[in-house]
């Protein structure tokens, strides 16, 4: 059974979900989030009759700090926590200095505020993945697949007994029912031809949901991946079309860019919370600099400006 946690992050409920696991053989967590978050996790898993020293096992989707950045207190307190990440992740959930040094350069003077301390975890705790695995975790099978395109240490999970597909951030921001699945693109690693290759592993899974760590589980994990794919692409030719524009400057594409989301957000959107919701999940000036610099790597090879990659088909889930 997986059951989604509410981490109440920064004191606003439905911007960061972790996922239990309830396993026949004991408990597992997914993406656990910052350690500014352990509190409204405790108290999410007490809410459904469960403590955080009750976990076995955490598997983390990416190291990015929303994510995983609890990770080094959690260990801290319960040793015999078991870490699964990355093979690229690893090295840096074991010495986080230079992911430190990294996300301080994004967030500056806002980083205790958001991500709290953020520990080292003992290497004998940490568990490199390279994808293609099958986990024995909390008595259940979890099938593992490296899916870049967000970032270059993402892997996603698949539950096997229940048909949940853990898609981290390769599988969007989604927050509430509308069909409105954000690409979350901040730098260094968007790739889009990895994305899309990502995208297909998840699909071949046959998943019944994909659970979002922004925010919750979805039904109907084809359309909500085609809508992913769509705006992910349509988002990337915005950008480049943007920069092509020599009539404005850097300051100006970045706010028309994020001019458009907002936009978009409150077309689709039932009122102003929800758009608040999704620009703490997805910081939008965050999603411009990730495509910007995917352009600025791609050089003039990539598609003409304006257009975007086709709609897959979709089918039943």
């Amino acid at each position: 059974m997986v059951k989604t946690l509410d981490i109440d992050f920064m004191g606003q409920p439905g911007v960061i979900a972790s996922c239990l696991i309830e396993g026949p053989d004991g408990l597992a967590l997914v993406d656990p989030g910052p350690t500014t978050g352990l509190d409204g996790l405790r108290a999410a898993l007490g809410a459904v009759g469960h403590a955080l020293e009750e976990v076995e096992a955490v598997l983390v989707t990416h190291i990015h700090l929303d994510h995983s950045g609890g990770v080094g207190v959690m260990v801290r307190s319960n040793p015999r926590l078991q870490v699964y990440v990355h093979e690229r992740g690893a090295p840096h959930v074991i010495d986080p200095s230079k992911l430190v040094s990294s996300a301080t350069r994004l967030y500056g003077e806002h980083m205790d505020r958001l991500w709290g301390e953020i520990p080292p975890v003992p290497a004998a705790n940490v568990h490199p993945l390279t994808g293609g695995e099958v986990l024995r975790i909390a008595g259940t099978n979890v099938r593992v697949a490296y899916t870049p395109g967000h970032a270059s240490h993402h892997v996603s999970y698949f539950d096997t007994s229940s048909g949940t597909a853990f898609v981290g951030d390769t599988g969007g921001i989604r927050i509430g029912a509308p069909l409105l699945v954000v690409p979350p693109t901040p730098p260094p690693d968007i790739d889009l031809d990895a994305w899309d290759a990502s995208l297909d592993l998840i699909r071949a899974w046959n998943p019944q949901r994909v659970f979002l760590t922004h925010f919750g589980g979805f039904e109907q994990p084809l359309e909500h991946l085609a809508d992913l794919q769509e705006r992910l692409h349509q988002a990337a030719s915005d950008v480049r079309a943007l920069l092509a524009d020599q009539s404005l400057d850097n300051e100006q594409r970045l706010a028309r860019f994020v001019d458009r989301m907002v936009r978009t957000f409150r077309e689709r959107l039932p009122d102003e919370g929800w758009v608040q919701r999704y620009q703490l999940a997805v910081p939008l000036d965050h999603c411009w600099h990730g495509l910007a610099r995917y352009w600025s790597k791609k050089g003039p090879k990539g598609p003409a400006s304006g257009s975007a990659r086709p709609r897959p088909a979709q089918g039943g889930s």
